[in-house]
């Protein structure tokens, strides 16, 4: 793996006398990077230098021409690498924020603990893994899986209050703890954030899929994007990672970090905001 950028001073000269190639200290001897090295690349930042409480950053793949899966699902456009930064992302957050049907389709299971992170989560002052918290509407979920029946941090379960009264109960009875942030029967996701922060998850990871994305954005409420680019052509009718309202004036993003492996593109785009916001 190779950090494009940004550059630094260490920037090798390479006999043709170009440069642009960064020397990568925390690599490996076959240039894979440590998972303390990718920990470091995609920390979270520290409240007082991005002016926000809650940082929500979301992380999806796409292949070249912008699908956001293959079959339904996206694993077949992921990578060993893309599968590290995955975990890495995963490991720093306090919460991985989901949406009901990529639980489905993703066959999602509770996150588990890694020894590699424990002592940088303790230091946090985060638990042992982060929380699920599943973003739906009707509750149509089946409690008895064990993303909800055997977590090692109990499930979270985002809704609105105006949601079925039956499906709160069952989730509870399954010992899913319940958030609600909105007033209708839907997720307001404006208030998303705030809703996670009150329960001290602060740092905040969203896998999608492309329909919660969309929301998110329009809500106004995704601080950073970490973009996989996949050398992929698939072709079809896929979602693109983004799949939602047309909003009325493009957001824009500054490109914070790109990392390169096996041709995979590994990209962070963080949300550039005006004073007034």
């Amino acid at each position: 793996m190779r950090r494009l950028f940004p550059g630094s001073a260490d920037d090798k000269v390479h006999p043709s006398g170009t440069t642009g190639e960064t020397a990568q200290p925390d690599a490996a001897a076959d240039g894979q990077w440590s998972i303390e090295a990718l920990a470091k690349a995609y920390e979270y930042p520290e409240p007082a230098s991005s002016g926000e409480e809650v940082w929500l950053r979301a992380n999806m793949v796409s292949s070249l021409d912008g699908a956001a899966y293959h079959e339904g699902r996206s694993q077949p456009l992921s990578s060993e690498a893309d599968m590290r930064i995955f975990g890495v992302l995963r490991g720093l957050a306090d919460a991985v924020v989901v949406g009901a049907q990529t639980v489905r389709q993703e066959g999602y299971r509770p996150a588990r603990e890694r020894e590699v992170f424990a002592r940088r989560r303790a230091a946090a002052g985060q638990g042992p893994a982060p929380a699920i918290a599943v973003v739906s509407a009707g509750l149509d979920l089946d409690f008895s899986l064990p993303l909800f029946s055997r977590p090692l941090v109990p499930t979270l379960l985002v809704t609105g209050s105006a949601a079925p009264s039956d499906r709160v109960a069952a989730a509870r009875e399954a010992g899913v703890e319940v958030v609600f942030a909105g007033a209708g029967a839907v997720v307001d996701p404006a208030r998303l954030p705030g809703a996670l922060a009150e329960r001290g998850l602060r740092r905040l990871l969203t896998e999608g899929g492309p329909r919660l994305l969309g929301q998110l954005i329009a809500g106004n409420v995704l601080d950073e994007l970490c973009l996989a680019l996949a050398p992929r052509i698939t072709s079809g009718d896929a979602s693109r990672i983004v799949d939602g309202p047309q909003i009325a004036v493009p957001v824009d993003f500054r490109l914070a970090g790109v990392l390169e492996e096996d041709g995979f593109l590994f990209t962070r785009y963080q949300r550039i905001r005006q004073s007034a916001e």
